[in-house]
């Protein structure tokens, strides 16, 4: 199958049909099928065996072109593996926008942004603002145009429920929220780490450091800083930022929230 998002135009071909039903779950949200024969890049899946393992099994094996990315007995975790490839190449390929690795929730009429990598507790954080009121964006991305507003970048939550180094996808609709209509200006950037029993004390951040933090998690920030910076300049310049470290999510959802009802005017929820 070709597909484009968000000006790529990439391909995807696997050696068994019946795997082509789950290649939608691992696609950039906004994704549109294509077709054009030409790709920028081609990603391939050898598919292996299920089941009960005999005396010579096929493992599963996943290519990024001619670059082998995953080979593993475990379907799920080669098409986990495509998944995240493909993310971050459209995040640092993407024409016309600005990816900044980051969970992101709209509040009255504007965009909390919360950059941070993996394992720092973006997805449970998002999840319990959903839970308050707040609509969902994102739990990954903070899709970001030329002037500085956030676009929806709404794939199901990955909450690690069962497996701490593995994600569980989680629908909005399961935690009782809705997908936001973008795109938003930014309201606020909330930079929370998550630590054990931490108390959420943030610390104000200057414009300077707001686009310092920003670019840390800016996929395409080596690639392109002349189209990168002037967005993140921009969003710092606008949006007042805090950042500290943070315990329970439910807990630091409300002082968020209360913290956004300071910039929009508006309710905490």
């Amino acid at each position: 199958m070709a597909f484009s998002a968000y000006g790529l135009h990439l391909g995807i071909r696997v050696s068994d049909a019946s795997v082509m039903g789950r290649l939608p779950e691992v696609l950039p949200y906004g994704w549109e099928p294509s077709d054009d024969p030409e790709v920028e890049l081609l990603y391939s899946m050898i598919v292996g065996d299920e089941g009960e393992a005999g005396p010579v099994r096929r493992l599963h094996v996943v290519y990024s072109d001619a670059m082998r990315l995953e080979r593993t007995d475990d379907l799920e975790l080669a098409l986990g593996a495509l998944e995240k490839d493909l993310h971050l190449f459209v995040g640092e390929m993407a024409r016309g926008r600005v990816f900044v690795h980051a969970g992101v929730v709209g509040v009255c009429g504007r965009a909390i942004v919360m950059p941070g990598r993996s394992f720092s507790g973006k997805s449970s954080l998002v999840a319990a603002l959903v839970r308050a009121g707040a609509t969902y964006f994102s739990d990954e991305f903070a899709v970001l145009d030329h002037e500085g507003l956030v676009h929806p970048f709404a794939r199901p939550l990955s909450l690690r429920c069962t497996d701490p180094y593995r994600g569980d996808p989680v629908t909005v609709e399961e935690l009782g929220g809705t997908i936001g209509e973008g795109p938003l200006p930014v309201g606020a950037i909330v930079a929370a780490t998550f630590a054990e029993g931490a108390a959420w004390k943030p610390q104000p951040l200057s414009p300077g450091e707001t686009v310092l933090e920003l670019l840390a998690n800016t996929l395409s920030a080596r690639r392109q800083p002349e189209v990168v910076l002037p967005v993140l300049q921009q969003v710092a310049e606008s949006a007042p930022a805090v950042k500290g470290d943070r315990g329970e999510a439910e807990e630091a959802a409300v002082a968020i929230l209360g913290f956004a009802a300071t910039f929009t005017g508006g309710q905490k929820t």
